[in-house]
Parts: structure tokens; C-alpha cells; sequence
């Protein structure tokens, strides 16, 4: 039987976190304001079958399957939020599981840098494949398992602030998000996706 360790809707992309999916993700890319469900099970390869039943299910399109050894990790966004909830119920449906069978995510560290140096944030900026940080500027870093749930911290983050997407992991045994803007954005933004994650429920 699947383990559903990840399941969340995000009801509308936010521009930045919408354009970063697109450098990373190798499917169909989204768009701001387009809803959007990422999914991650145990064993990885049945992230397959999860995908069959999703897109013959409904009008979705797949921005991000990912297989590692253990996890698999699907995204999926559409114009319609319904057309969304829809696929997520059927993956549901196929896997005999409720959404609240989902891991409850756990932040295993959240961490605010003012005042960033200027090499630090070269050393940022080389790995990052969203927005870029400045010296002086504050940088925000979450881990948090499952990692699918980084993905809804960083849009939840950037609706709340004014805040620069860096980075986002989504997937693997660790999730990860980084965020870079001034002081006060960073410090309205980095508890907006601690909201995000403590507010889902799960087991």
C-alpha cells in the first residue's frame, strides 16, 4: 500500500513562486493565479500509476513528476481551481486514502540572516534558480518534512510580503526554501510559511 506523505493545494500561484517552477520544472509549466496540487507518495515508482489516474481523471496539466528511490513527487495546476481538486480526489480515490492520511509536515528549521555579507550572497545566487539577494538585504531558510510542503510555504510567504523567491526544493527527504527582500518583508514573509505548514493537519 502507497503512503501518502504529501498532499496540498495551492488555490492560486503567486507570480514569483509560478515563474521559479518554471526554470526548474521539465513538464507543462504554470502560470500566476493557476491552481496547483503537489503529491508525494512511498514507493516512488507508483508516483506513475498516481499520474495515470490524475491526468484521465480531469483537465490538469503535469508540471513535475519526480521519481527518487523512496519518494515520488507529482505537481499538477490548471485555470480551474475545481477541475484541481477534482484530480486530487481521484488520486486519493485510486490509493483507498483520505487526505487527512497525509504526513502532518514538521518545520526542522526555519532561520532569519539580517544584514547578509556580499560573499554569502554570491554563494547564493550561484546555486539559486529563482531571484537573486543583495547584500544588506535578510535571507529566509526553511527545511521541512516532507519536502512536498515547501512548495505551499514559499507561496504563502510571497502572498503575504514583498519578498524574492531564491529557491525551492520540493521534493527529496527534506524540503527547502529560501527567500531573500529587506527586513521587514523577510520578517511578515517568513511567518506567513510557518502559518502555512503549522495549519495542515495530518497523522
Amino acid at each position: 500500500m502507497a503512503e501518502l506523505r504529501c498532499y496540498v493545494l495551492i488555490d492560486s500561484l503567486q507570480p514569483q513562486f509560478a515563474s521559479f517552477l518554471g526554470t526548474v520544472a521539465q513538464g507543462f509549466l504554470p502560470v500566476p493565479g493557476q491552481a496547483a496540487l503537489f503529491v508525494e507518495i512511498a514507493p516512488g515508482m507508483d508516483i506513475m500509476r498516481v499520474t495515470d489516474v490524475a491526468l484521465k481523471s480531469t483537465d490538469v496539466r503535469p508540471g513535475m513528476m519526480i521519481i527518487e528511490r523512496v519518494y515520488g513527487m507529482l505537481e499538477l495546476h490548471a485555470d480551474s481551481q475545481a477541475d484541481v481538486r477534482q484530480a486530487g480526489q481521484a488520486i486519493l480515490d485510486s490509493l483507498n486514502l483520505k487526505e487527512t492520511d497525509r504526513i502532518k509536515p514538521e518545520i526542522t528549521s526555519s532561520q532569519v540572516i539580517r544584514n547578509i555579507s556580499d560573499y554569502h550572497t554570491q554563494l547564493i545566487n550561484r546555486t539559486r534558480h529563482g531571484d537573486m539577494i543583495i547584500p544588506g538585504q535578510s535571507l529566509y531558510v526553511m527545511e521541512v518534512a516532507p519536502a512536498g510542503y515547501a512548495a505551499i510555504a514559499a507561496n504563502e510567504a510571497e502572498k503575504a510580503a514583498n519578498i524574492n523567491v531564491l529557491e525551492v526544493r520540493a521534493f527529496g527527504s527534506f524540503g527547502r526554501v529560501y527567500l531573500g527582500g529587506e527586513e521587514r518583508d523577510i520578517d511578515i514573509g517568513y511567518r506567513a510559511a510557518e502559518q502555512a505548514i503549522n495549519s495542515i493537519a495530518g497523522r
